[in-house]
């Protein structure tokens, strides 16, 4: 089975129960999430073999957080521990015509202070088939983003995939001379396969695309004016042999549409649209997508639409359970693309 690294912050998730909005009720929840985490507990679910990489601070609440995603089967052996705290974030869900929050809470975490040279990439990666790592990973601070091209040279020197999402989030670049553009540009001329949603490729590219406004699944894509968009994307960054790009229409705060888009090999493909009439929790389905694509090759190496298809289903069914993590298995993502549920019923029949 092929070895998946996945690289970067560990956060502690922190909520008001139920729709309460942050300033209300005396109490939170709390949760373990993070984008690449997200990734690696997405595979590990599905039954893929994938190491965690990250540095936590050496306290009951790091230590729980690496124990939280062992027992969801990811190996976290090589995680480093050391600094002060754990990063945390915190997120009042939407509500009819409310958008949702987010506030991050991450400086001088313990990875923020990650430094080149503090992870042994060599041996992480000697037998690595793909290595993940997204925007975020070179987000947090000046020293995190020099580690993350460090590892992304060794990656590279021993002949590793490497994929990327762009998870572009504009509050996160604080440090000084953070460049988000040029830092996410060179890390996109350094990978092989990326994924993003719509609104982080339009951000990165400036280049206006076709608005995605399904409300149900009729929707007709104009797939014309895409396939010259990803044509001119691979000639901007011709590394990278494989796009995918997830498409979300929120039609109420509770009914979104979800489809998929992958460039490869000069073809365009499209997913079909997901109609999810119940979200649940929309937080970590662009982690569900990369997830799902990473699973899908080993399930359909010659069959891009499959892998296309299969990652869209696993992203649809992350809407349907609380918290960031995607707990979907193989099986129920097979039953979701069969058709056998729908994302919205799926949810209440292994609740």
């Amino acid at each position: 089975m092929k070895k998946i690294v996945t690289f970067g912050e560990l956060l502690l998730r922190f909520s008001k129960p139920g729709q309460l909005r942050l300033t209300q009720g005396d109490m939170f929840t709390s949760k373990y999430g993070g984008s690449e985490a997200n990734v690696a507990v997405s595979l590990a679910t599905q039954g893929e073999n994938v190491t965690y990489i990250t540095r936590l601070p050496d306290t009951p609440v790091g230590h729980a957080g690496a124990m939280n995603l062992a027992q969801l089967g990811v190996d976290t052996s090589q995680v480093l521990y050391g600094g002060q705290r754990i990063g945390t974030y915190y997120f009042e869900p939407a509500a009819g015509m409310r958008a949702p929050k987010v506030i991050y809470d991450r400086a001088n975490s313990a990875y923020f202070d990650l430094k080149p040279g503090m992870i042994p990439w060599r041996k992480i990666l000697n037998d690595c088939a793909y290595f993940h790592v997204s925007g975020i990973t070179a987000a947090i601070s000046q020293q995190a983003a020099d580690a993350t091209f460090e590892a992304l040279d060794i990656a590279d020197e021993l002949g590793v995939t490497v994929c990327f999402d762009i998870n572009y989030r504009k509050n996160l670049w604080k440090y000084e001379g953070a460049d988000p553009r040029g830092t996410l540009s060179r890390m996109l001329s350094r990978c092989d396969m990326m994924f993003g949603d719509a609104v982080e490729f339009d951000w990165l590219t400036q280049h206006a695309q076709p608005p995605f406004t399904a409300v149900d699944s009729s929707f007709k894509m104009q797939m014309d004016e895409y396939r010259a968009w990803f044509d001119e994307l691979h000639h901007n960054f011709p590394r990278v042999k494989n796009w995918m790009m997830g498409m979300r229409n929120e039609v109420s705060s509770k009914h979104h549409t979800l489809t998929g888009l992958l460039w490869t090999e000069g073809k365009l493909l499209q997913s079909p649209i997901m109609d999810i009439p119940d979200v649940i929790d929309p937080v970590g389905v662009g982690d569900a997508f990369m997830g799902g694509w990473l699973h899908a090759i080993s399930l359909y190496p010659e069959d891009k639409q499959m892998q296309l298809n299969y990652s869209l289903a696993a992203a649809a069914l992350k809407n349907t359970i609380p918290g960031d993590f995607n707990l979907s298995t193989e099986e129920e993502i097979l039953d979701v693309l069969e058709g056998k549920y729908d994302a919205s019923t799926l949810y209440k029949a292994i609740k």
